[in-house]
Parts: structure tokens; C-alpha cells; sequence
């Protein structure tokens, strides 16, 4: 069973679960244990996840953290539970105070049912007063699949986690900025949006006048985008391969694309592994070369694939579940990627010319007086 097939399964044992669970102790036991569990972490073991971890915070002495996840005796990822019952908004305070005085890199802060991750972006050894990701489990999305699965100990790779934890960051709190000033936009959005249109003075009855078209512009620019992307995609029915400029615009895409770099980082340079976006599907490039793909990436709502290149590029697909699951194809791409760091050509010791083409010389080799180019021998480039 895979790592989604696993947290489905975990996710509706929290269903049944979570209207009786009253307490932070019976929280920590019935929901937060097992999820840690299944990230595959020794929750019986002190030494790899440590209840009760001493935090001392200035004079304070004996501070304890609920849950430590120690390396080699060292806090990697702090732990502060609540009861499931309570929202986690005035908690972060307690966790903050834990985070500067260890040498813990991530913090996580739950109630059994919503995860919020925090890490140091904006300030060294002080944690960050947002959370980088935040999941909640009756309510997950596939994209948050693949982040939640970088931190079960099998995968857990901090410089991973923190390359990415920034985009995640700010790309959802600018989407929660847009949802706001979908739902109310504020005076300077609406500003904004009159000032290369209205010519008279933006005062507060104009705003006001104006607020309700911009909020109905947002939604109906949102609704024929949506209609546009829906008629491509019926209209869509192969792969055309036909370049088009862009970025990386979804947390899947990036996540793919940072985890490759993370499995080839000991192989190559990784600042010349890049990306191209094509209609269809995404390019992983050695070199900036569209000639030396390293695999591409069909990354869909209701699908994923993984496309492999062999020594003659032909493709060969692989359905994802996740986005963590490219980690079962590093051999694969470690290969891929040595053939163009270190490209072979075996010449054979005797070569056939002729006018049309250059072939292996045949052993025993026979005179075929067929015009035209031969069908019986091996064609060779040169």
C-alpha cells in the first residue's frame, strides 16, 4: 500500500474518531502518535521521538516540548499538540519560545486535524510568525500529499524541505491575499484598478461606487479563464510538443522539480538542470538542452506521469500516485543523466560506406547488389 493509500485510510479513522476525542492527552494518543507513526518514525523510541523534550527558555528552567524527532541526539522537528477541539491560533507563542532555544529546524504545530509547519525564512533560529505549509486532514489536497511526504523519515532532507518551504510560503499567503480581495477588495485594490481608468478623484463615495464592479470583474475574468483552460483541454488530445514560455506555476510542479534536483544533486552540477513548459507536459533538461531530457513530467488533477528517456530517447511512462514516488526512478535518472555527462560511441572496427548511408561492416561480409540502402546491416552515425 502506498504512502496515499496509507494516510486515506489513517484520514478516515480520524472521521470516526475526532468528535470524541476531548482532551490535548487523548488528542496526542488517538490522533497525533499514529500520524507520526505513519511517517514512519519510532514513536516508542525516545531517542528518535522524544515525549516531553526539555526546552529550556532563558531562566525558565525544565520547559518541555510535547514531541522532539531527534538525529544523532539532535532536535530536527519540534512538536507542540493541542486538544482537537481547539483552533490553533493563539498557540504559536509556546512554540516560538521552544524553537530559539534549540537547534531544531521545523516546528509543527497540531491538534490532531490541522498541521501547521513553521521553519526560520525570514530570520535566522527565530521562528517565523506563518506557517510554510498547512495541511488539514479533512481536507487535503493532492498537491499537500507529496509536501507532507518529505517529512517521513525515510525521505526527510532538510535542505529539500527548506528550498521549497519558501515558495510554499509566500505563494500561499498571496493566495490568500487574492482570495480576500476576490471575496472584498480593499480601497487600495480598488484604487489600483481606477487609476489608468478614472481620471476624477478616487474619494471614499467613488471607491465605494466602484468596489462591487472590481469584485465582479475579478469573478467574471476568473470564470472565463476557467472556461478557456476547460475548452483547451476537451480540445487537447495528444501531446504536441510545442514549446511555449513559462514557469512553474503549481506546488506540484515545483515539488517535482526540486525533488529531481535533490536526487541528482551527488551526480551533476545541479544549477544546469533546468525545466522548460511545453502545452502538455514539463521538460527536465541537462544544460538548457531540449536534445538532453532528462524526463518529463505530465502533472494533472485527476493523473501523473513520469516519461523516461532510453539510450535512443524513446519514452517509456510511468503512472504516479504522488509526486514522492519519482523518488522510486533516482537509479533511473542517475543513469540518464550519465549518459550525458559521459557520452560513448562505439565505433566498430570496420565501417561499410556508401552512398546511402554508413553501416557495420557485415562478418562474414557478401555483396549485395541491390540498389538502394541496405536493410540487412546496422546504420551508424558518425
Amino acid at each position: 500500500m502506498d504512502f496515499k493509500d496509507t494516510l486515506k485510510n489513517f484520514i478516515d479513522r480520524l472521521e470516526m474518531l475526532k468528535d470524541t476525542v476531548q482532551t490535548e492527552e487523548a488528542t496526542k494518543m488517538s490522533l497525533i502518535v499514529p500520524f507520526f507513526q505513519l511517517l514512519g518514525y519510532d514513536v516508542f523510541n525516545p531517542v528518535e521521538f522524544c515525549p516531553e523534550y526539555t526546552a529550556d527558555v532563558g531562566i525558565k528552567k525544565g520547559e518541555k516540548v510535547d514531541y522532539a524527532i531527534l538525529i544523532k541526539n539532535e532536535p530536527v522537528i519540534l512538536i507542540e499538540a493541542k486538544s482537537a477541539n481547539r483552533k490553533l491560533d493563539k498557540h504559536g507563542s509556546q512554540l516560538f519560545r521552544y524553537f530559539v532555544t534549540t537547534s531544531a529546524r521545523f516546528a509543527i504545530l497540531t491538534n490532531g486535524i490541522v498541521y501547521k509547519f513553521y521553519t526560520d525564512l525570514e530570520e535566522t533560529n527565530k521562528m517565523d510568525k506563518e506557517p510554510f505549509l498547512e495541511i488539514n486532514l479533512l481536507n487535503l489536497k493532492d498537491s499537500q500529499i507529496s509536501q507532507l511526504a518529505k517529512f517521513k523519515k525515510e525521505n526527510l532532507n532538510i535542505a529539500d524541505i527548506l528550498d521549497s518551504a519558501s515558495l510554499l510560503k509566500y505563494n500561499n499567503l498571496f493566495k490568500s491575499y487574492i482570495e480576500q480581495q476576490f471575496q472584498n477588495p480593499a480601497d487600495e485594490m480598488v484604487k489600483l484598478f481606477l487609476q489608468p481608468i478614472y481620471k476624477g478623484a478616487k474619494t471614499q463615495t467613488v471607491i465605494e461606487k466602484f468596489r462591487p464592479i472590481v469584485k465582479k470583474a475579478f469573478h467574471d475574468y476568473a470564470n472565463e479563464l476557467l472556461n478557456e483552460k476547460l475548452q483547451s483541454a476537451i480540445n487537447s488530445t495528444s501531446i504536441t510538443g510545442t514549446v511555449e514560455p513559462g514557469s512553474l506555476t503549481t506546488e506540484d510542479e515545483w515539488s517535482a522539480f526540486s525533488l529531481i534536483k535533490n536526487i541528482l544533486k551527488d551526480t551533476l552540477d545541479i544549477n544546469k538542470v533546468t525545466y522548460k513548459c511545453t502545452e502538455s507536459y514539463i521538460a527536465v533538461l541537462y544544460d538548457n538542452n531540449s536534445r538532453k531530457w532528462i524526463c518529463r513530467l505530465i502533472l494533472k488533477n485527476t493523473f501523473k506521469v513520469l516519461i523516461l528517456p532510453d539510450e535512443n530517447k524513446k519514452e517509456t511512462r510511468y503512472s504516479l500516485s504522488s509526486i514522492d514516488e519519482i523518488r522510486n526512478y533516482s537509479e533511473q535518472l542517475v543513469e540518464i543523466c550519465g549518459r550525458y555527462l559521459h557520452p560513448t560511441s562505439v565505433v566498430p572496427r570496420e565501417i561499410l560506406y556508401t552512398k546511402w548511408g554508413t553501416y557495420e561492416m557485415p562478418s562474414p561480409y557478401h555483396v549485395d547488389l541491390t540498389r538502394g540502402p541496405r536493410k540487412d546491416l546496422k546504420h551508424i552515425r558518425l
